[in-house]
């Protein structure tokens, strides 16, 4: 019985094991070919950095971002990425569409905010619209998976951890296979009479 379950962990891990090497080289490689911006279904994949989204988005989550919008499309309730200063990005909720002689603007509140954001938004701005793709906590993942440090230990760890267990299979399975192979070796009391 204990062997059995052994084995069923055993097949689990290395299922396991498999599983996240394989999701962090596709991270990692859709990384890499675009330029730092992975993407999924057509959704540029971004991580949530604060908390003013929360509870809808929590901190530390991968959002899906669609770079082809209309933004005339846009309404109160959308959920928008905007650049608010120089390499900053802000995903916020529009909470009112002004159209100023034909000039569109947008102001923006984080659903955690007290307050509505201090400047409204222009279409030249924006970088995208929420998709609704939303994973939480991955985002920590994808971060530290982005660093030299993080690419090493997801990637190196996990693979000497699967090498290690496979050779500890594959000792344990010969050793089971030998001694099935073995013939009984008669007790000394048979010997004796």
């Amino acid at each position: 019985m204990k062997a059995k379950t052994m084995k069923w962990l055993s097949c689990i891990m290395n299922t396991m094991l498999v599983g996240l090497l394989v999701t962090i080289f596709v991270l990692v490689m859709t990384n890499i070919s675009t330029g730092g911006s992975p993407s999924i279904f057509g959704q540029e994949l971004k991580v949530v950095y604060s908390g003013s989204m929360e509870p809808e988005i929590q901190t530390g989550s991968i959002i899906g971002i669609n770079q082809n919008y209309d933004v005339r499309n846009l309404a109160e309730q959308d959920i928008i990425m905007f650049q608010e200063e120089e390499g900053t990005y802000v995903t916020h909720r529009i909470i009112e569409v002004i159209n100023n002689d034909g000039q569109l603007m947008f102001r923006t509140k984080g659903d955690n905010n007290n307050a509505a954001d201090s400047n409204a938004v222009l279409p030249d701005n924006i970088y995208g619209q929420y998709s609704g793709l939303h994973v939480p906590y991955i985002g920590y993942v994808m971060d530290f998976a982005n660093s030299n440090i993080g690419l090493m230990i997801l990637l190196v760890v996990p693979g000497l951890w699967l090498i290690v267990w496979s050779v500890k299979t594959i000792i344990s399975a010969y050793r089971e296979e030998k001694q099935s192979h073995q013939p009984d070796q008669p007790s000394l009391n048979e010997h004796a009479s």
